[in-house]
């Protein structure tokens, strides 16, 4: 999948002849010869007998809208042709489509020939490569980047999220007998006997303006009937959920590690005059950090990679890079801008992670 990121070996596949004839093709102020049209004719002959020109025409697409509809219309004609190198092809090709005659058409074709391309890439930092060189795309067309950086900004605030509620109640549940914790463990466990779609749906219910919590809101006065808050569908919706389906994957490495401190060391800070505070900051929490943590980076590599839960309660500010991912690899069907994206995602995480073991280290990570 990986490979599929740089692979681009549709084009010299499909087009065998015409990729080597046009490679002798220099003076690209002009169009090719008509010994390119004649292999053109030949490679597509053979490309529809097989099935293939159609494939090679949505690649294309990619990078110059029109071009599938071009190959489409042209396979047709070209399947009645009996190939005969003593005829106009070049004429035949015009007359089917003007864009046969589009020199910026055949220098896109001759630029995506090589067996490997960069393309995927470009286009998943919002760069375009063109037959003038790498350049940007249109204001209106970035969306990758802003997409990458959301995921981050929404993941690492969710982990601390997490992290802020998680931290007390493993505190809590660590510090009671065991009969206590045992019963408010199978509470933090609970969600896990319910399906994730079940619970993000829980959650489109509980925050649509008609739902539970708006009518709440509205009952006690806090909002105005014809003023019910929007909380779906955006930002807010999917923090609040991913923070709920994600919380017992911080509570309990926190728990397993709380549970292995001995009371006895707060209690000697407190018997040499330290107060809760200081007992707590100076005592407790660093010997709690290995279970920060695991439980930190454990919510953190899910959330940005989460795709369900933004796709149905984030609407469009709220989704994340891996709903595009899904929607290139299931719908659009371009699989090397998926595996693209898919492959700077998982970059970006191991960067982060390097960071993070520079910072707190990885050895110090323990889930009890």
């Amino acid at each position: 999948m990986l490979f599929r990121s740089v692979e681009n070996q549709i084009v010299s596949r499909t087009l065998p002849g015409t990729i080597e004839e046009l490679s002798k093709w220099d003076d690209d102020s002009v169009l090719p010869s008509e010994q390119v049209y004649y292999q053109l004719a030949k490679d597509l002959k053979i490309a529809v007998e097989n099935k293939t020109h159609t494939r090679l025409g949505s690649r294309l697409n990619y990078e110059m809208s029109g071009i599938a509809s071009t190959f489409r219309k042209t396979g047709r004609s070209v399947k009645k042709w009996d190939i005969d190198q003593q005829i106009n092809y070049k004429e035949k090709f015009l007359n089917i489509d003007k864009k046969w005659g589009n020199i910026e058409f055949w220098r896109l074709l001759k630029l995506y020939s090589p067996k490997v391309t960069s393309g995927y890439f470009l286009n998943a930092v919002d760069l375009i490569k063109t037959t003038e060189g790498i350049s940007q795309r249109d204001e209106t067309e970035r969306i990758y980047l802003f997409l990458f950086q959301r995921t981050i900004y929404m993941s690492v605030l969710i982990t601390l999220l997490c992290l802020l509620m998680g931290y007390p109640v493993a505190y809590l549940i660590s510090r009671l007998p065991m009969k206590s914790a045992n019963l408010l463990l199978i509470f933090v466990l609970l969600p896990f006997w319910t399906s994730l779609l079940v619970r993000t749906s829980a959650w489109k219910v509980l925050l649509q303006q008609e739902g539970v919590i708006n009518d709440i809101l509205v009952f006690v006065g806090l909002v105005g009937d014809l003023d019910r808050l929007q909380l779906i569908n955006n930002q807010f919706g999917t923090i609040v959920a991913m923070t709920h389906i994600l919380l017992p994957f911080m509570i309990l490495p926190l728990y397993s590690v709380m549970k292995t401190i001995p009371e006895s060391y707060v209690k000697a800070a407190k018997s040499l005059g330290a107060n809760e505070w200081t007992s707590f900051r100076r005592v407790y929490f660093p010997q709690s950090i290995p279970g920060v943590g695991a439980g930190c980076i454990l919510v953190f590599i899910l959330s940005i990679g989460y795709y369900i839960t933004p796709e149905i309660v984030g609407g469009t500010s709220g989704t994340f890079i891996s709903n595009r991912i899904a929607y290139h690899i299931s719908y659009s069907l371009n699989w090397g801008l998926g595996a693209a994206l898919a492959s700077i995602l998982l970059v970006a995480v191991l960067i982060l992670y390097y960071v993070y073991d520079k910072i707190i280290g990885i050895d110090n990570v323990k889930l009890g």
